[in-house]
């Protein structure tokens, strides 16, 4: 004999769906006059038990899914399926099957009943109505009915939300392809005809994850601390190139739930293919300054152009104008570390060359494992080169001296202290 129903849990589960109702009821009737003869049928309507038996008929009306048919084509009437991604095969490839336990399963069908759904996704403790109900639980029950026979009646049609409905079919609009899975391509039998659905579990954790990288408060803050030039321990991520898909148009609920949530906007990642430049690097021959090869570098003048064009408009001497200027000198001894890590793959002695004219620190750096000892204060040396160099590269149009010497430096010392706490080149 089933044990009897906890009346204090069920209590409260009954307390978060009369919440539940009277927040769908109070938004309905904002929108009406006070002597609207709607209002009368509307307060009938939802309550609780006249609500919940509409609900369990209109439940059959929606699906639960996690790859839709509705985004590739709104008028397709193809099945939809649910499949929980842990049932999934791991692969290396990115798929539904990354997600795990960690997803929201979508709901399509007829969009005036994804109430339903709604309702079924309240909690209680972490639980869901829907996973409450598909357990039948006593609890659940007792809090949807004082009719033991009604309130199993409406958990079994809850439950369903989620079943396998009839046989899985295509339609015409929607997209299929062979697919060979035999030897001989002339064979029809040869082929399996494959109908792609929409993964619409994994694109919405794709779009909450970018929501989070781009606009989230704590990554903001991580944004100001590296405009600014200062440390975070959060990382920045960046998605360059990005678009937005919409689904639905002025409706976008018609697709499905989820789509809903997102307001149709469906992000898509750049997926051009790589722009190759195979330029041989070559080691430094007649050149007294590896800065000289430096200012030949893709980029570099252009930075430099930017940097110039920007201290020559007086800009306001503040914390934005001095985190903008650092972070251009530091674009500019990035160039530098890419450049010195190129002709380090060089191979070993390239320097003990009589062609190579340039300095002794210069060898020992760019050629770490030549013939040439790593002079003392190697580190100091090459950021007093690289200020030097950054000023006369700014004269005639400026005219610097000490003070900015002194800044780029220390400003040069300080990144290539963090490239050794990184382990990227070994100063001593």
């Amino acid at each position: 004999m089933p044990s009897p129903p906890d009346l204090e849990r069920s209590a409260a589960m009954r307390a978060v769906i009369t919440e539940f109702l009277q927040q769908r009821l109070n938004a309905k009737l904002e929108k009406l006059a006070e002597d609207d003869p709607k209002r009368s049928e509307l307060l009938t309507k939802f309550i609780p038990a006249h609500w919940l038996e509409d609900a369990a008929q209109r439940v059959s009306q929606i699906q639960a899914v996690t790859h839709s048919l509705k985004p590739i084509h709104p008028d397709a009437k193809g099945s939809s399926l649910f499949c929980e991604p842990i049932t999934l095969a791991a692969r290396t490839e990115l798929g539904s099957h990354v997600l795990s336990t960690n997803f929201e399963a979508d709901v399509v069908g007829n969009a005036a009943a994804l109430d339903v759904y709604k309702f079924l996704k309240l909690e209680h403790l972490g639980r869901s109505v829907l996973s409450l109900a598909s357990q039948a639980d006593a609890d659940l029950g007792a809090a949807l009915s004082d009719d033991p026979a009604v309130a199993a009646a409406w958990m079994a049609a809850f439950a369903s939300l989620a079943a396998v409905r009839g046989k899985p079919s295509s339609h015409t609009q929607a997209k299929q392809l062979y697919w060979p899975v035999g030897s001989d391509p002339h064979d029809d039998d040869q082929y399996h005809l494959l109908a792609p659905l929409y993964p619409t579990s994994l694109v919405h954790k794709v779009y909450q994850t970018l929501q989070h990288d781009r606009f989230a408060d704590d990554v903001k803050v991580a944004r100001a601390a590296r405009k600014a030039s200062t440390w975070h321990d959060l990382p920045v991520r960046e998605y360059p190139q990005l678009a937005i898909q919409k689904l639905g148009g002025t409706k976008p609920q018609n697709i499905s739930q989820l789509n809903s949530e997102r307001r149709g906007d469906n992000c898509l990642l750049a997926s051009l293919p790589p722009v190759w430049e195979s330029v041989a690097v070559q080691p430094l021959w007649g050149v007294d300054s590896l800065f000289k090869a430096l200012r030949r570098r893709k980029g570099v003048g252009s930075l430099l152009k930017r940097l110039k064009q920007f201290l020559s408009s007086d800009p306001a001497r503040n914390r934005e104008t001095r985190a903008y200027r650092d972070e251009l000198v530091e674009d500019l001894l990035d160039e530098l570390l890419a450049f010195a890590a190129g002709h380090q793959t060089l191979a070993p002695g390239w320097t003990a060359d009589h062609r190579c004219e340039l300095p002794r620190a210069h060898m020992a750096w760019l050629d770490p494992q030549g013939d040439e000892a790593l002079p003392s204060g190697l580190l100091d040396l090459l950021a007093g080169d690289f200020a030097r160099w950054l000023n006369d590269q700014c004269r005639p149009t400026l005219m610097l001296g000490d003070d900015e010497y002194h800044h780029w430096r220390a400003q040069a010392r300080e990144l290539f202290k963090a490239w050794e706490r990184e382990g990227l080149y070994d100063f001593a």
